[in-house]
């Protein structure tokens, strides 16, 4: 793209000079050799679309899996591609309902980042391997992921892709691959205002969530009706998801009124969080547009809902051949030894990856009694929906692996895989032993999952494991914002009547119906 010329030809003009630099910071990328060459190359066919677009919006995943974002004019962004973009760090010190949970004024920035002092930018630098073009946009747009930096070049601290690429990274380094497919439920609803709030919220106060009604009755199982019903709603969804390029597989209706899944193809870890970020952002967006509100929050306080999960399917692959290397010998155990060992050591970090599969007050009302297909203890069964762990193809199959039952709707996708693959590689370094499959998953005789918000996080900051994989500075934030978020919770129950146990209270409905 060529930027525009003095009339007279005499050298840039004032626009293009101040362009070249009044971003992230001149020549960022090539200075400290950020991309590899397949992201200089896709960089190269990036530059050569923005002739056809207006904007594009730079975007990468906050701590909570929220994208956050700047649009940027099509021109600005070709300089965007050399300097990288400034942001602000707030979306690193704000919980769930904006609370200011980290000081930012102390040193350090009160976790150790000195760059976190006193709010200093960070630069987000895109990743030209996952550029899209948005299919709904009015004017044509551009989406980026960016991964995030400090300005002397290194990963940010507290950069939940970067904590999940030094995973992939490592696997590639011993020729394996983490295989994720996503299988995510979520509700369909209908705005009877306009989505237009009643009350506006503060920082740590959030305003009235959307006011909506039920698309349908529900409870009617995968009813083929209930589904096509909805089809001329979620179609722009599907078109926009397949646009998008993402490896579509399978939608149905589920239990509750207007509750759905969609399922995915198989897809390399940074690429499916990659893609789960992206599903739920498109997902809110289109829908929105057309009166209808798209909410991941896994119990809303709606009457008759049926809590949402996300269910993580994973496996390891030989990154040189593709070959699943959980599948057992025909006849033998119900995964191969690395597969077995893999399952051992997610067995073994369960307690404190909890926080990280169930990242809210809300998502633990799924693991409560009453809810049969929701695991509460840390067992593994083969074909068996009440386990925490599910073991599916077993004995030869070249499909076999494991799926993740507890995970909820909001988790931060990076983050969530982040502690699922690093505790299977976990196991399968120290080949930990998984145990017997359990013959009630329910049992009270296996150890029980955390089952609040305030528990899974007390399991996780004592995790030294979880420490060292998500390094000190990333841990003690995490640690922070759900503090934040289980205090101001807990504040709010000492201002109103108690509640049953299993009722989903008006503040978790105001947290995270609208923002998730």
């Amino acid at each position: 793209m060529a930027w525009p010329r003095s009339p007279k030809g005499q050298g840039a003009t004032v626009s293009e000079t101040y362009l070249t630099s009044a971003t992230g910071s001149v020549d960022f990328v090539a200075r400290h050799g950020l991309w590899t060459d397949a992201q200089r190359e896709a960089a190269a066919e990036v530059l050569a679309r923005l002739e056809s677009l207006e904007f594009v919006r730079v975007v990468f995943g906050d701590p909570h899996g929220i994208a956050r974002s700047k649009v940027i004019s099509a021109p600005v962004f070709a300089t965007v591609l050399r300097n990288g973009m400034d942001f602000s760090p707030g979306p690193f010190v704000f919980d769930t309902g904006h609370a200011v949970a980290i000081d930012f004024f102390a040193s350090g920035g009160g976790i150790g980042v000195d760059e976190l002092t006193g709010a200093g930018d960070f630069i987000v630098v895109p990743d030209p391997t996952t550029f899209r073009v948005l299919p709904h946009t009015g004017r044509p747009t551009g989406w980026v992921i960016g991964d995030e930096y400090l300005r002397d070049g290194t990963p940010h601290p507290l950069s939940s892709r970067a904590a999940l690429r030094r995973q992939v990274d490592a696997l590639a380094a011993r020729d394996l691959e983490f295989v994720v497919g996503l299988e995510v439920e979520w509700y369909l609803t209908r705005f009877t205002d306009g989505g237009r709030p009643k009350r506006i919220g503060g920082f740590g106060v959030q305003g009235e969530p959307p006011t909506v009604e039920a698309v349908n009755g529900g409870y009617q199982f995968n009813s083929d009706s209930l589904l096509d019903a909805v089809m001329p709603v979620i179609d722009p969804v599907l078109e926009a998801l397949v646009a998008l390029g993402l490896p579509l597989r399978g939608i149905e209706h589920e239990s509750g009124p207007g509750q759905l899944e969609f399922t995915f193809n198989p897809m390399p870890g940074l690429a499916a969080a990659d893609a789960m970020l992206l599903l739920r952002t498109i997902t809110k967006q289109v829908l929105a547009r057309s009166g209808h509100h798209a909410s991941f929050m896994a119990l809303p306080a709606l009457d008759g809902f049926d809590p949402s999960g996300w269910h993580l399917h994973q496996s390891l692959a030989q990154r040189s051949t593709g070959r699943n290397l959980f599948t057992a010998e025909p006849g033998g155990s119900a995964l191969s030894p690395m597969g077995m060992a893999y399952l051992g050591g997610l067995i073994e970090h369960a307690g404190a990856s909890s926080l990280l599969c169930v990242p809210t007050v809300n998502g633990y009302r799924r693991m409560r009694e009453g809810f049969s297909l929701s695991p509460d203890r840390v067992a593994w069964c083969t074909e068996n929906r009440g386990a925490f762990l599910r073991v599916l193809g077993a004995h030869g199959d070249a499909a076999s692996h494991v799926e993740n039952r507890i995970g909820e709707p909001t988790a931060n996708p990076y983050l969530y895989l982040v502690g699922q693959v690093s505790a299977g590689v976990d196991g399968v370094d120290r080949t930990l032993d998984p145990g017997p499959p359990a013959a009630d998953p329910h049992a009270g005789t296996a150890a029980a999952l955390p089952r609040q918000l305030d528990e899974a996080l007390e399991t996780f900051a004592e995790s030294r494991f979880y420490q060292t994989v998500l390094g000190s500075e990333l841990h003690r934030c995490l640690s922070a914002l759900k503090a934040s978020e289980w205090a101001r919770y807990e504040q709010w129950l000492a201002k109103v009547e108690p509640t049953q146990d299993d009722d989903v209270t008006e503040w978790e409905h105001r947290e995270y119906f609208g923002t998730f």
